[in-house]
């Protein structure tokens, strides 16, 4: 933990320079939101307001409160960049972004899968190529994208399996529309 074992300087912490106060020798501010960080605690501040922060960093443990500082200033700056949704904001955008890629994803290995098979019924069973047919196993794949991937045809997925796998891609549920 940087802050508890880190020896203090002379100068206030960024706390007590925003708020223009004497920084003391037991200031909770002190070991989390150094000197050559102001803008760091002037975000958190903005956002949560220092007596809260006093609040939160009192109740949490002394070992969890240098995480509880990091989560503090990067959903402060999340809330400055986007007003409105904050950091939920940026984890639409990146579920959105983890459908599109296992949409793309199921659709590679359809194909993969088709041209595999493909090469193997040509291999195997054609003697021209007049009596080949294109089709392939793309035919009996479906897109399964509430569950994340593709199925074939005859193949079912176990109700554990679907649990396990669902709640991943479906935002159906999600209350805001995002673009990637």
């Amino acid at each position: 933990m940087r802050g508890c074992h880190e020896t203090r300087s002379s100068s206030s912490c960024a706390a007590c320079k925003l708020l223009k106060r004497r920084c003391t020798a037991t200031c909770i501010f002190a070991p989390y939101f150094r000197s050559d960080e102001p803008k760091k605690f002037a975000k958190v501040h903005k956002v949560f307001g220092a007596s809260n922060v006093s609040k939160i960093l009192t109740e949490v443990p002394e070992e969890q409160r240098e995480d509880t500082v990091n989560s503090l200033a990067y959903e402060a700056e999340a809330r400055l960049r986007d007003p409105v949704y904050g950091c939920i904001g940026a984890i639409a955008l990146l579920q959105t972004k983890m459908v599109e890629l296992q949409h793309d994803l199921a659709l590679a290995r359809a194909r993969l899968a088709r041209y595999a098979n493909n090469s193997n019924t040509n291999n195997n069973s054609c003697s021209s190529s007049a009596s080949c047919s294109s089709s392939g196993v793309l035919d009996d794949c479906v897109v399964n994208m509430s569950y994340g991937g593709f199925s074939i045809a005859g193949q079912s997925q176990s109700s554990s399996e679907i649990t396990q796998l669902g709640y991943l891609c479906d935002f159906t549920h999600f209350p805001y529309p995002f673009k990637a």
